[in-house]
């Protein structure tokens, strides 16, 4: 088991969106849903749920139990794609119902922060050619959803 599971405060709706996500993103699945008895301070009987799921292999945790703390961008998650494809596929099913930004960033439908972004991108980026990385950079900082041709395109401009 790993020692750093994140742990996500939904407002309502945590065992949707579980399952929203372990429908679009491989190797994800919800793994257990408990109903916290009727005297949990938190919400009204059998409001509050602690869901255990899994994304892409990375355990997660999830309370359904009422307004706190919205999500922000202070937290996200990164989605790491092979290809443009992958992107494409991930941003139109993450954004449905949420709303998209600048430089692969989108917020889902339950408030939840994701940057769609290609593998290709850390290659890029490290590269030990400042202008290159600048170039690679500064395209990004144009795009909503990222794209892996206008990226590597900006990379290899002289």
């Amino acid at each position: 088991m790993p020692k750093i599971i994140p742990h996500l405060w939904f407002p309502e709706k945590a065992e949707e969106a579980a399952e929203f996500y372990e429908t679009i993103i491989p190797d994800s699945h919800v793994d257990s849903v408990t109903t916290l008895p009727a005297d949990t301070p938190s919400g009204p009987e059998g409001s509050v749920q602690v869901v255990e799921f899994t994304l892409s292999g990375q355990p997660f945790l999830a309370i359904n139990a009422g307004p706190l703390d919205p999500f922000n961008h202070a937290v996200s998650f990164v989605l790491k794609c092979k290809d443009q494809e992958e992107i494409d596929e991930l941003w139109e099913a993450l954004s449905a119902g949420g709303s998209t930004e600048p430089c692969g960033w989108l917020k889902d439908r339950y408030g939840l922060s994701w940057q769609i972004v290609p593998n290709l991108l850390d290659v890029l980026m490290k590269d030990g050619d400042h202008d290159r990385a600048k170039r690679v950079a500064e395209a990004m900082l144009g795009m909503g959803k990222l794209d892996v041709a206008a990226l590597q395109a900006a990379y290899d401009a002289e």
